[in-house]
């Protein structure tokens, strides 16, 4: 297969893990007769220093002329600590997601089993959790008028969802449980916010619709609780935007670390992929940022285009990385220092001699698998 990627590496650390998914998928290309091409494009705090826009016009193009977007992070400092500043890098995201139309959000939470102990959850609670979540992307409040009065004393924004904007995510929700385990959980607050009350009512209709599936329902203050208290009672989550962007934070405390957090973005003409996690500027160039996440979101790439056979050789990378504890700081706590660049390495390796059934791992060094 031939496929053309745009690589928006952004900021922080986005740059070093999204190095690692590329070196990642020219194994899988090398190894499965596929040829990937990639074309970078700046976004976010790099794209304003350069350009003073967040999504600049060449980078919308690219995205647009490519099959699949590999996103990495954005955010810099000097914005997040300056709220005053009229243009920022997050609204380069929100924009890419609304001019693209990616209206739904997939995110993935799984406990791994060789990282159980890493949770601050217990065994028993978190144990073979599997949850999908499905996040609107471009409604809400996030998108909603924004208004600040003229005295700066008062600001507000505005949730607002259509009928539309609601139906076709719903839809691909109930497909996803259809299957996995056959249950959707509707999260919302619609004891409180009218916009609510319309999810629940159009999910309710569309429900019958897909009669194997059950439906279930859990205001968002509830549910925060539950994925705390009882994860395994998920299966596939549906919720507007701003619950979803909290949701999925929060569920990431089950596998150990936000650096395990793939996701994937979703329209009916284009799809982006990228690690959950935030730019994380204070690892910087350090060599600790944890490119697992990343290479997880360049595995859902594959599996979006059919590829499955590849993404089931990353997945099974990932895994023995966290298995033999070829993994970054966050999760390693041995003496072992384990660098981004050494993780991509070791799963890189595997991809090439994955046939190799005698692979050294007692001799591992630093990352780097020995193959004899």
């Amino acid at each position: 297969m031939n496929l053309n990627i745009a690589v928006l590496a952004g900021d922080g650390i986005g740059p070093e893990v999204t190095a690692q998914s590329i070196k990642v998928l020219n194994a899988i290309a090398s190894q499965f007769n596929h040829k990937f091409v990639f074309k970078n494009a700046v976004v976010g705090a790099i794209a304003i220093d350069q350009t003073g826009n967040p999504l600049p016009d060449e980078t919308l193009e690219i995205c647009k002329t490519t099959d699949a977007i590999l996103f990495g992070a954005i955010g810099d400092p000097k914005y997040d600590n300056d709220p005053s500043a009229k243009v920022r890098p997050e609204q380069g995201l929100l924009k890419l997601r609304k001019e693209l139309g990616l209206f739904a959000n997939i995110r993935p939470v799984k406990a791994y089993e060789t990282l159980i102990e890493n949770s601050p959850l217990k065994r028993n609670i978190i144990e073979k959790t599997d949850i999908s979540i499905y996040r609107e992307l471009t409604g809400g409040i996030y998108f909603g008028k924004k208004q600040t009065s003229e005295d700066g004393n008062t600001a507000s924004d505005l949730c607002e969802y259509s009928r539309f904007e609601i139906e076709r995510i719903t839809h691909l929700a109930f497909k996803a449980a259809q299957n996995r385990r056959k249950k959707l959980t509707l999260v919302d607050k619609a004891n409180v916010l009218e916009s609510s009350r319309l999810w629940r009512k159009v999910v309710t209709e569309i429900s019958q619709q897909y009669e194997d599936v059950a439906l279930d329902f859990l205001f968002v203050d509830n549910a925060a609780m539950q994925m705390i208290l009882n994860p395994k009672q998920f299966d596939v989550i549906l919720t507007e935007n701003m619950f979803g962007d909290i949701i999925s934070d929060e569920a990431s405390v089950i596998g150990g670390s936000i650096g395990l957090l793939a996701s994937a973005s979703i329209g009916e003409k284009y799809v982006m992929f990228e690690p959950i996690h935030g730019s994380y500027p204070q690892a910087k160039g350090k060599g600790i940022a944890n490119p697992l996440a990343s290479i997880l979101s360049a595995a859902l790439l594959l599996e979006h285009f059919g590829l499955y056979d590849e993404a089931i050789v990353i997945n099974k990378a990932v895994e023995d990385s966290l298995k033999y504890e070829i993994t970054t700081e966050d999760l390693n706590k041995s003496e072992n220092k384990i660098s981004t660049d050494n993780v991509g390495d070791f799963i890189t390796d595997y991809i090439y001699n994955r046939l190799d059934s005698d692979m050294n791992y007692t001799n591992i060094n630093l990352g780097q698998s020995t193959i004899i």
